[in-house]
């Protein structure tokens, strides 16, 4: 169960860092992202862990286990008040989107930690 926590917060990670790496123009300034290099860097660094989560799926540990839990829930804590602050002005199907998405990296982030092996079961 760890490993799927892992895989699917890649298979997250990966295409949204590929899109917003690749990002058209045209969808940028409809989006409002002024500096495009910005959208880049973070396409870029999306990309990169979600590459490392999907490496770290081969042996989770508890340093991986904890790096994915803290990733899954600072995204989390910086998606959600967006969210709730902007509701009237995002589209509802963006609003439903980003909810969604808060909700399945926080599931993971659950589940990684109850399915992390407790020292007893290792010993």
């Amino acid at each position: 169960m760890l490993r799927v926590a892992f895989i699917l917060t890649a298979l997250i990670f990966i295409p949204t860092g590929l899109y917003l790496y690749f990002l058209p123009p045209t969808v940028a300034a409809l989006a409002g992202v002024a500096p495009l290099w910005l959208a880049r860097v973070a396409g870029g660094v999306l990309l990169a862990w979600g590459v490392a989560t999907l490496l770290g799926s081969a042996r989770p540990d508890g340093l991986r286990t904890g790096a994915l839990v803290g990733g899954n829930l600072l995204t989390v804590a910086a998606l959600l008040p967006a969210v709730v602050a902007g509701g009237a002005s995002l589209a509802p199907g963006l609003r439903t989107a980003l909810t969604v998405l808060i909700l399945l990296l926080g599931a993971l982030a659950l589940t990684a930690i109850l399915a992390y092996p407790s020292r007893r079961s290792r010993l």
